[in-house]
């Protein structure tokens, strides 16, 4: 056979409009979303724009009316102009509201490129660069979920590019010209990447130096057993470290020795916008300073939710979508545990609602006689939260965050109660998943390390155990 001949035999094996296996990395990377968009259901894809066009052009005009300050990405730029010029990083006070750098040196050497834009296009370009990190972290979750069906994500990604603006976390991550939507894309990256890459922890790395909070992925990555990529995310993150100090040494020195301890610089622990238990602690002593029972409360926390995220992921061989289950657990115990946790971080909620969305589908698809709505509920009632804006429609100005009564109390920490429900949640769906095989509660075995996705993949002729059916 000619090579002429081989070639097309690999074309054609690979499907009209494919590339060649032996095409270059980048083409391959360049191609893969527009074949998916060109495989899509046509029909269902033009509703899904039109739907989005619909939602995206009436969260402009909302954006329009209430005004949009980004003042997160006005520090980021006086950080970035701070480094550029050689100026003290955390002796610089921006807007009106005289705000600090919290983040690590390294963060702030990654603003530099902004500085020398202005505002105004700034603006613009940080808003369209994350309604893109939108459609890419819904593309990560699909991945990490493994639903809906591949033909079908375009549709996915389309949908919630489009309507997650109105999820409060993602509402104001836009509004405030937040990073968060960077950070999830890179831990997702890196915890929908197959185990066996030797890469893999490198993204939980880079935005651990960024912001601190998402290296408790490393954690997870070491206690579930994939101690390697557990290790490249904490040699990438102290490679960040060593960038920051050979650049940056006073800001490095004064950072880790004082700036990193001194809470006052990120805000205050009471007000409505920290949604984490010790701003819900806070709020509920009337105290500013909640001390030692908030502290305890986050320890315990701490604990029990690393301990469902890996017992979900040890259940992996009777439990559908283990790994997301312990991920969403992970980030929802960091959240809880992180003593401010505001409004935009909480971004973690779209993982966590297409891992529920992907349990009511499965619920809903089943026969009637046996189907239930519980996952629908659960959805739904999820969506509800995260879409309520319940912590801005309660007094929240100066001293009333520590004067609210028992009332307002619920829908001032929506988050935190939900986060909450979520892991009671997550426990007693691998106890039941577990009892259904008839296995032990207690796992007795770290699972054999699996390529990303693939449970999305039953082989012919498998069997499903009755547990996942």
């Amino acid at each position: 056979m000619t090579a002429v001949q081989q070639d097309k035999r690999v074309a054609a094996q690979a499907g009209p409009g494919s590339l060649p296996s032996d095409a270059p990395a980048w083409r391959r990377w360049v191609d893969a979303p527009i074949r998916a968009v060109r495989e899509a259901p046509r029909e269902r894809m033009r509703k899904a724009v039109i739907t989005a066009f619909v939602s995206l052009l009436a969260y402009a005009v909302v954006r329009h009316f209430i005004g949009t300050s980004m003042v997160d990405m006005i520090v980021y730029r006086a950080e970035g102009s701070a480094v550029a010029h050689g100026h003290d990083l955390y002796a610089i006070r921006v807007t009106k509201w005289n705000l600090p750098a919290t983040y690590p040196p390294f963060a702030a050497m990654l603003f530099v490129l902004t500085a020398f834009l202005p505002v105004p296009l700034l603006r613009v370009a940080v808003t369209a660069g994350n309604l893109g990190l939108l459609a890419l972290a819904a593309l990560l979750a699909f991945r990490l979920v493994g639903w809906p069906k591949r033909e079908l994500r375009p549709v996915g990604v389309v949908l919630v590019a489009g309507l997650g603006v109105w999820l409060e976390p993602v509402f104001t991550t836009l509004r405030y010209g937040q990073i968060n939507l960077i950070l999830i894309c890179l831990v997702l990256w890196d915890l929908t990447t197959p185990d066996h890459r030797k890469w893999k922890g490198i993204g939980i790395g880079i935005a651990a130096g960024m912001k601190l909070t998402p290296g408790l992925f490393a954690v997870y990555l070491l206690l579930t057993g994939r101690v390697r990529a557990a290790f490249v995310a904490g040699f990438t993150f102290l490679a960040t470290f060593l960038i920051g100090a050979a650049v940056l040494p006073s800001a490095t020195w004064g950072f880790w020795t004082k700036y990193l301890y001194d809470s006052s610089r990120v805000g205050k622990t009471e007000i409505v916008d920290n949604q984490s238990l010790r701003g819900v602690a806070a709020r509920f002593l009337h105290h500013a300073n909640p001390g030692l029972p908030a502290t305890a409360a986050a320890a315990l926390i701490a604990v029990v939710g690393l301990a469902i995220a890996v017992w979900a992921y040890r259940s992996d061989r009777w439990l559908p979508r283990a790994e997301a289950w312990g991920v969403c657990c992970a980030a929802v115990t960091a959240l809880l545990i992180s003593p401010i946790s505001w409004t935009h971080h909480w971004i973690w909620c779209l993982p966590m609602l297409v891992l529920l969305a992907a349990e009511a589908d499965h619920e809903r698809s089943r026969p009637a006689a046996v189907r239930r709505r519980r996952w629908r509920v659960i959805f739904w009632l999820t969506v509800a939260g995260f879409c309520s804006f319940s912590m801005w429609l309660v007094p929240h100005k100066g001293i009333t965050n520590l004067q609210m009564n028992l009332f307002k109390q619920v829908p001032a920490g929506m988050y935190p109660w939900i986060g909450l429900c979520f892991l009671v949640v997550a426990a007693l769906r691998v106890r039941s998943r577990r009892q259904a095989a008839g296995q032990p509660l207690v796992p007795l075995r770290v699972p054999e390390q699996r390529p990303a996705g693939a449970d999305d993949v039953v082989t012919a002729g498998q069997q499903r155990t009755p547990a996942v059916r």
